[in-house]
């Protein structure tokens, strides 16, 4: 069931269920979910009693969750248009060709320039997303297998084998599974290099620590000490 409580002037929306377990808990969630883990027949007005008492560090975390999130400004794909790749900015430039005198679409750097060759000037976005994700594929895999080699030789995790997968993510940069298989949105390579080896670190960090403890900060300090400089970038710059 779903129910929310109030505290001063904020709202704070949660998710009950019930089940056999002698205490209660409070998880929020990645998604900006808060879910409330009760023993059977707790009473809600007890439920709310302890949710308000918690509502500082709910809200610490729901805001830490809101920070990371994607907040990419809508594309047009036209000419003049600045676009990045590793933090750096680049003029989108359409080049257009006629059909039958030239063959082949083609996007590439060209110094200050994001060179979209086309037939079709509404093939532009298809053409500059597919070369964001191949570039992707490439400098994500060259960031992350060393990181995560690091990383798991560094606390004896041998039993995690690397894998790496790209999916859209509207609320997420990166997730990591128990297994080690990391999982990173595309639209990082929009980011510094440094920005994306962030989000692999917190990631592999939560291969020891699940939640945001202060022993997953203290970690992840250890193997990034500038970590907040480039989760700041990141919002800042994919703002």
């Amino acid at each position: 069931m779903t129910d929310f409580i109030e505290y001063g002037s904020k709202r704070i929306d949660f998710r009950l269920e019930y089940s056999d377990r002698r205490t209660l808990g409070i998880t929020v969630t990645p998604d900006l979910d808060v879910l409330v883990k009760a023993p059977v027949d707790t009473a809600i007005n007890v439920i709310k009693e302890r949710l308000r008492k918690k509502a500082p560090w709910i809200i610490r975390q729901l805001s830490f969750f809101l920070s990371f999130q994607p907040r990419l400004t809508d594309r047009k794909f036209i000419g003049g248009e600045t676009h990045l790749y590793l933090g750096k900015q680049y003029r989108l430039k359409v080049i257009s060709y006629e059909l039958g005198v030239m063959s082949g679409d083609s996007v590439k750097l060209k110094g200050q320039f994001l060179e979209v060759h086309t037939g079709k000037k509404d093939k532009v976005k298809e053409l500059v997303e597919e070369w964001y994700l191949d570039k992707a594929k490439v400098r994500f895999h060259e960031i992350a297998e060393p990181l995560f080699n690091s990383f798991t030789s560094k606390y004896n995790l041998s039993l995690i084998t690397y894998h790496l997968s790209l999916r859209q993510m509207p609320t997420r940069w990166g997730s990591c599974t128990a297994k080690g298989r990391i999982i990173l949105n595309p639209e990082l390579i929009k980011a510094p290099k440094a920005c994306i080896e962030y989000v692999i670190v917190h990631e592999l960090c939560h291969l020891i620590h699940h939640d945001h403890t202060q022993k997953f900060l203290d970690l992840q300090t250890r193997e990034m000490p500038e970590w907040e400089k480039w989760k700041n970038k990141l919002e800042r710059l994919l703002a």
